[in-house]
Order: structure tokens, then sequence, then C-alpha cells
């Protein structure tokens, strides 16, 4: 805000031109908006708290060049401040008046006057900024001043630290010493001892090479002996040899008789050729057929491609299959009908080459009625009952095996797999089986 056309020789103070510009944007904001200045009827629609710091500028210009605006701003003073304003109208000043108070109050008001007043108070604020400065040019010295003897106390104890430490320095560089002199020592004393030695060793090379010579002689002697041994070892094998080749002999003659006399007993006692197994003898929901899982073999992983061959090459074997683990894995997108009868018409034709036993057990506990199944010959299939799962049915069936049997569980299912392998049964994943099927 400058001081053309006003009476003063500078500027208003920064403080007070600010406490001029919030009282005017005040009284902005309570004016109808036809009395509002053109140049400050956008400033007028600002919120009140941005009023001020952004339209600060155009409103100071205002006051400066519009007397009406001034004097609007100057009523607002008087009825806040009638008192301060009725003083500076009587020509003096309130004691404890605040000068920036006072140096607005008359700049808006211009009571006879009023430039010396604001004189008077820019006077008064360059006292107390002084002051303050003074003030605080007094806090800095003395804030150094405390800096400064905590940085000599400081530079004391680092002081003392560093000539405790140079004092243990020069103790451990004394001690090094010591330690370097006794080391030569000892070294010194390690080069006769190895001196010493070397001549040992030569004296005793020499004693090695001369006991050499004897020593070798008796070696001679010794692996002639050893020969001599290996020629009867050679001889008593060559007759443990015959003497075995003629019990063998025997043993078959006995064989031999006591399989004619087995065939023959067969037939006085007229033998069914045929005797139930003892996974018919489980209780489950029989359909016209099941489904597909496991087998068991020696030194193959599980993964084996080679696993399932072996098995089904065993005398005896008995084949259980997780039907729907099979079916889902190789062809799960295929309706439950389509997977069952895709999977038995597989089975037919590996039953028929291989002719193991072969079960396959489904999961019925969710079926109202049994589902027919055509199964092959020689394919058991069987259905859990309502209220039993798949998994327990086949650990039924391995359960009802004698011990010693061979069995194959074909399912994927690792709790499965896990159980019948504790119960003596051999798992095989339905990867392998499906494998197998494709093959044939």
């Amino acid at each position: 805000m400058s001081a053309a056309g006003e009476g003063l020789s500078r500027p208003l103070p920064e403080q007070v031109r600010l406490n001029v510009v919030d009282l005017a944007a005040q009284v902005l904001g309570s004016m109808p908006a036809a009395a509002v200045p053109p140049p400050l009827r956008g400033i007028a629609k600002f919120d009140p708290r941005k009023r001020a710091r952004l339209g600060g500028a155009p409103i100071a210009a205002q006051l400066e060049n519009d007397k009406d605006f001034r004097e609007a701003v100057a009523e607002h003073v008087a009825a806040g401040w009638p008192e301060l304003v009725s003083s500076l109208a009587e020509g003096h000043l309130p004691p404890a008046a605040d000068p920036v108070l006072v140096a607005a109050a008359a700049y808006l008001t211009r009571p006879p006057g009023w430039e010396e007043m604001i004189e008077t108070a820019r006077a008064d604020l360059e006292q107390s900024a002084a002051a303050a400065e003074g003030s605080e040019r007094e806090e800095v010295v003395s804030r150094l001043r405390e800096q400064l003897a905590a940085q000599k106390s400081a530079a004391k104890e680092e002081t003392d630290r560093l000539r405790e430490q140079l004092k243990t320095a020069r103790s451990e560089n004394s001690d090094l010493r010591r330690k370097l002199h006794d080391a030569r020592e000892r070294a010194k004393a390690a080069v006769r001892r190895a001196e010493e030695m070397e001549h040992a060793a030569q004296e005793a090379r020499a004693a090695a090479v001369a006991a050499g010579s004897a020593g070798e002689t008796e070696l001679r002697r010794l692996r002639e002996r050893l020969a001599d041994a290996e020629k009867q070892l050679e001889a008593s094998r060559r007759a443990a040899r015959e003497g075995r080749s003629i019990e063998d002999a025997r043993i078959r003659v006995l064989l031999d008789a006591l399989q004619d006399a087995s065939a023959g007993l067969r037939r006085e006692l007229a033998l069914p050729t045929t005797i139930s197994r003892p996974a018919d003898s489980v209780a489950a929901v029989s359909g016209e057929t099941p489904g597909v899982r496991g087998v068991p073999a020696r030194a193959l992983a599980d993964d084996d491609p080679q696993l399932l061959d072996q098995l089904l090459a065993l005398p005896q074997i008995h084949l259980i299959i997780d039907g729907y683990n099979v079916t889902k894995t190789g062809y799960g997108t295929l309706t439950l009908a389509d997977q069952r009868n895709r999977l038995m018409t597989g089975l037919g034709g590996l039953v028929a080459q291989t002719r193991v036993e072969v079960t396959v057990v489904f999961d019925g506990a969710e079926l109202n009625a049994p589902v027919q199944v055509v199964a092959p010959r020689g394919v058991r299939v069987l259905f859990s009952a309502p209220g039993e799962i798949a998994d327990d049915l086949i650990r039924q069936l391995v359960r009802a095996e004698p011990p010693g049997r061979a069995m194959a569980v074909v399912s994927s299912d690792r709790e499965v797999a896990e159980s019948v392998r504790r119960m003596g049964a051999r798992p095989v994943p339905s990867a392998l089986l499906l494998r197998r099927l494709g093959r044939a």
C-alpha cells in the first residue's frame, strides 16, 4: 500500500497493512452485493479464510483509492473499538493500546494528526522489533556460549580418552614385542628339533631299507603259500558244486512226485476248479460293474512306467481300482456313465491279457439306486453303500485279503495310497493304469 495521496512519507508498516486488509476483508463479506466495489466483487465471493490472503493486493488498492469503501471499513472499526476510535478522535493515544491496532484505526478513520499517529506506531513497532532482535541476539550468544562450553568439555573428554588409548596401545605394544621375542625363541628351538628329527628319519630310512630286503623275501614266501591255499579252495568249491548238483536232482524228483500226488488227490476228492475269493465276502452295493485304482512292486518308484507291468506279472495278484479316481483323471469331461463304460472296455482287454483278479470300486454313497454297469468277464464291480465312501470300501477289500497275498491299489489319492501301503498293498497312480490301458 503506497503513501501516494495519503499524506504518508512512507508506506504503512507491513503489520499494519496486513491488519487493515484483514479488517477490510471482514467488512467486504458482510456488505450488500450492490455496495461492494466492482473490483472486489469477485473477491467478496471467496471463503472468509482465503479472502484476505488471496485478495490482499486488490483490497489494499481499493482502500487507498476508494474513500467510500474506506469509510465503510472505518465504521466497522468504530463499532468494534469505540474507545480506541474516540481517543484517536480527541487527539491522544491510549497508553496500553497495541501500536498495530492504533495505526490501523488511524489509517481507516483519519482523525486529526493520523499521519503522526501512524509514524508513532511505526516507531513503537521498530523499537519493539529492535528490542526483540536484541533479545534474540542475546539468546543466540548465550546459546553459542553454552555450545562452546559443551564443545570444550567434549574436547577435554576426547583428549583424556585418546590419552588413555595411547597408554593402552603402548602397553599392548610392549606385550607384543615380548611375545614376538618369545615366538622367535620358540621358532629357533623348533628348527633345532626339526634338524634332529630329520637326522633320526635318515637313520630310520636306512634301517628300513635294510629291513625291506628281508621283508621282500618273506613276502615271496607268503605269496607262494597263498597260491597253494587258493588251489585248495578251488578244489573244495568244485567238490561242493558236484555235491549240490546231486542234491538238486533229488529235490526235483521229490517235488515232481508231490505234484503228481496232489493232482491225483484232487481228482479223487472231486474238488471244484474255482473257489470264491476273499473280496467276495465284503458287504457292498453291487452294480452290474464298478471302477479303477492301484498296484505294488519292489525297487520301483510309484510313477515308474514299468511298475504296473511288473505287478501284473506277480502270481495271484489282486488289482483293486478306485474307479472314479481313474476316470476323472483320464477322461473327466465325459458323463459318469460314459466314464464307467470306457473304463470297463479297457479293463476287459487287460484281464484277457493278464488273467489277474480285478475289483473296481465306485463311490455310490450319493446314488439313490445301484447303477447298471456291464462288466467284462473277470472284472468285479462294487459300489459303496449309503453313508460309506469308496475309499473305505477299498480299505475293506485290502483288509479282507490274507497276509502275504500280492495286492495293488490304483488311486492317486495320497491318503488312500498311504493307508493301503501300511496294510500291505502297493499303491499305483491312476496315470500308470491309464497309460497301460491306452497301450492295450
